[in-house]
């Protein structure tokens, strides 16, 4: 996950996409006075003479579950209240450990500042960060406001040095769990556990207003050493006591000393037979029920069979038939480099784990850990309504006990998050607990909800009465949004959830979720198209593309595999990247062959003349316009006849620039004559007007003049002023070539007239330039501009 905010901070000061919720904080005074001395504290390259250019790193280093977070969160809070500035705070790890690419991270941090800089979408790693890094060191100290940067679960040193802006007035915070050895002139703050009368503290409060710990101090405290004085095992052992009014300190003593600390073990049960390879039907039917129940409460509206419809979509999306062939699997072109392995929790974490995670009822106990799949760690009730299959009443008790105990924390809105401390214990517990085709289905239902829901988040963009807008209606009540806005607020607030869900169902190594994820990432690009305008809506987009290139890959869906290709070709092309661009298309074309898809084949051969175009190889051009040219011709469709017009234009542009003059008059007039047929008299009348300047070039000034005239006819009956203006003008041009100063003089004043007309005197650089059919070139999409 990767979650970035952007806060003022201070007395007075506005906050915009403000953090979690602080969390209480107790103890740890001397380390906050550590940190505060530390961003003063010259460095030892100071010293030396040698002050670094980069911003001044602290880091808070410390055990899972030991309270880092908490502590660089409220070291920020402090230092911005006393002056206030601007944060920005980033997750550099997945849940599941995995270190978060540093492209992700940029992007969605220079997203949150609203920064000019942005690359466009497909752009590398290092454009990514140099912008960053850039733009951070603009924005820092400016107005005398600071700018802090908090890394949250850095995996490895150079994540923060990709990050790291030259600029003195830009402090990081970073937190890991151990040491960052290559960042140079760090501050290093190690945590071990709390100060025991601290750690009392926050176990008096997790179990509330209970005296029982006030009259027996010596037992709070012989329970707070059990807890190893670590925040995150204080508040579960303390919520978990709260919970049991009638049980002493002492036998909480004696229950918690009884549980075994050792490390949860990794391995799997032996699948049954019927589990090996896909759900079973027996499953398969459990999971329709348990899906029909969790929609009761909330579908009581829908037609007979709606409330089922998640897991029944779950279970036909993760059978046998999506299981697609080892040999083509295609790895992530770019995969994130692997960090270290996550570190696993302190043995006294693990123990209050176990003591509360064992108090909790059979299907409470399954729920949690099944939130282990929740994807970037989040859930809401909806969410893990689908995962455990009940009602999502149920679901929501359980979420709201969770967080009694100290198992979740709530972020708003109905919304909660899996301690980061607490993830790799529910991922055991998940892989001793449950089958691995029980895990597949909790995972599809999941999709299959969240498919839903994006699909209802696009349907209430459609106008009323629409088919969308019908199968909205018809929509269970907690699936559906009541307006516009309220749809958005969702889609931005839940991007990361939703990304995170994509990948992780594309990166299934087995792709028994293929279809699914292919239906889950085609609802969020169509929902952010929706929602977003293009431009923003973009870098989403490639990232979406990749995945669905991932998926058919992997499948040998040589349809969807061009379709991709086509669609990021054309962004990178937009983007000057047109030799990145170059080989989409060319491998778009080799998919599109393959899977008899003469659309995209098409489409892909005039891309690949457009991009040839661009880099001024117009022999190229030529040929790879001329046989997109020659599969047009054999299909007669409406979009296959404007194609052919367009090709002649484009063929006639190429040859042009190549200086083969017979060739683009050939090209030309078969444009003009395709453009009439077509009834589009704008276009016919700018091929006629490029035809003419091709005779003016070959010197052949009544051929121009005629042609000119021609074009003018069209020109009026399309109604384009401007092109009338030009052509007039260049009217004038060849009668005077002609000799004919009678017509020059008339057709000029014409011209001027219509200038006038539009505003312009005609007397400027370029006055009365005819846009021209083919200058303005086949764009990157393969569509026509017409000027």
């Amino acid at each position: 996950m990767t979650e970035q905010v952007v806060q003022s901070a201070g007395k007075g000061a506005g906050t915009r996409a403000p953090g979690p919720p602080r969390p209480h904080f107790a103890g740890r005074e001397r380390e906050l006075r550590a940190l505060d001395e530390d961003t003063t504290r010259a460095g030892l390259h100071t010293l030396s003479g040698h002050p670094s250019p980069y911003s001044r790193v602290l880091l808070v280093a410390g055990a899972p579950g030991s309270g880092r977070t908490t502590l660089a969160e409220e070291f920020v809070h402090r230092l911005c209240a006393r002056t206030p500035g601007t944060v920005l705070r980033a997750r550099l790890t997945d849940p599941g450990g995995t270190a978060v690419p540093t492209e992700r991270t940029a992007r969605d941090l220079l997203a949150a500042l609203e920064s000019s800089r942005t690359p466009q979408a497909g752009a590398d790693e290092e454009a990514l960060s140099a912008a960053l890094r850039a733009e951070l060191a603009d924005r820092a100290g400016r107005d005398g406001r600071p700018l802090v940067l908090l890394l949250d679960d850095v995996a490895r040193s150079q994540q923060v040095l990709d990050l790291l802006p030259e600029s003195r007035d830009c402090l990081v915070v970073a937190v890991s769990s151990g040491p960052l050895t290559q960042v140079p002139d760090v501050r290093p703050c190690t945590l071990g556990g709390l100060d025991r009368a601290a750690a009392v503290s926050l176990l008096a409060r997790r179990a509330g207003s209970a005296p029982r710990l006030t009259v027996d101090p010596r037992g709070a405290e012989t329970l707070a050493e059990l807890c190893g004085d670590l925040p995150a095992a204080l508040a579960l052992v303390g919520g978990w006591f709260g919970a049991r009014p009638k049980l002493s300190v002492a036998d909480a003593v004696a229950l918690l000393r009884q549980v075994p600390d050792t490390p949860v073990p990794r391995g799997r049960p032996e699948p049954s037979a019927e589990a090996d390879g896909a759900v079973d039907a027996g499953n398969a039917t459990d999971a329709t029920d348990a899906a029909g129940t969790a929609d009761a409460a909330d579908a009581a509206d829908a037609p007979d069979g709606e409330h089922a419809a998640d897991a029944e979509g779950a279970a036909g999306a993760a059978g046998v038939g999506d299981v697609a062939d080892p040999e083509t699997d295609a790895e992530d072109e770019h995969p994130a480099p692997p960090g270290p392995p996550a570190p696993y929790p302190p043995a006294p974490l693990v123990r209050a784990f176990r003591l509360v995670n064992g108090s909790l009822t059979g299907s409470h106990a399954r729920l949690l850990r099944l939130l282990s799949l929740a994807p970037a760690a989040s859930v809401d009730p909806l969410g893990a309504s689908a995962l455990a299959g009940c009602s999502v009443a149920a679901a929501h008790a359980a979420l709201e006990e969770f967080v009694r105990l100290g198992l979740l924390r709530a972020l708003g809105g109905s919304r909660y998050e899996v301690p980061g401390c607490l993830d790799p214990l529910l991922r055991a517990e998940l892989e001793e607990h449950e089958r691995p085709d029980e895990a597949l289905l909790a995972r599809a239902r999941l999709l299959e909800r969240t498919v839903r829901r994006l699909e209802a988040c696009r349907a209430v963009c459609e106008p009323s009465g629409s088919p969308a807008r019908k199968r909205l209606a018809g929509m269970p009540g907690a699936l559906r949004f009541a307006h516009r806005t309220e749809a958005r607020t969702w889609l931005e607030a839940r991007r990361p959830e939703l990304l995170a869900a994509a990948r992780a169902a594309v990166a299934d190594s087995e792709g028994r979720l293929d279809t699914l994820a292919r239906r889950l990432v085609s609802g969020l690009a169509r929902a952010l198209d929706a929602h977003r305008e293009p431009e923003a809506a973009a870098p989403e987009l490639y990232r979406l593309h990749e995945l669905v290139l991932d998926v058919a890959e992997r499948g040998g869906l040589h349809r969807e595999r061009a379709a991709a290709l086509l669609y990021l070709g054309d962004l990178d092309a937009g983007t000057r990247r047109l030799e990145t661009a170059r080989a989409r298309y060319r491998t778009a074309l080799d998919s599109a062959r393959a899977g008899d898809d003469p659309v995209a084949a098409g489409r892909a051969l005039e891309s690949l003349g457009g991009t040839y175009a661009e880099l001024g190889d117009w022999e190229r051009a030529a040929d790879w316009y001329g046989r997109a040219l020659a599969l047009r011709l054999t299909r007669s469709t409406p979009a296959d006849r404007e194609a052919v017009a367009r090709l002649h234009a484009r063929l006639g542009a190429v040859h042009g620039r190549a200086g083969r003059r017979s060739e683009a008059l050939r090209g030309w007039k078969a444009a003009a004559a395709a453009f009439r047929r077509l009834g589009d008299s704008a276009s016919h009348a700018r091929a006629l007007s490029e035809a003419a300047r091709v005779q003016e070039e070959a010197d052949r000034p009544q051929d121009a003049v005629r042609l000119c005239g021609q074009a003018l006819e069209a020109a009026r009956r399309a109604g384009d002023v401007r092109l009338q203006a030009a052509l007039r003008m260049r009217l004038a041009d060849g009668c005077e070539r002609l000799g004919d100063r009678r017509a020059a003089r008339s057709n000029r004043a014409a011209g001027r007239r219509l200038l006038a007309a539009l505003g312009e005197d005609g007397t400027g650089d370029g006055a009365g330039e005819a846009p021209a059919a083919g200058d303005a070139g086949p764009d990157a999409a393969g569509r026509y501009r017409s000027g």
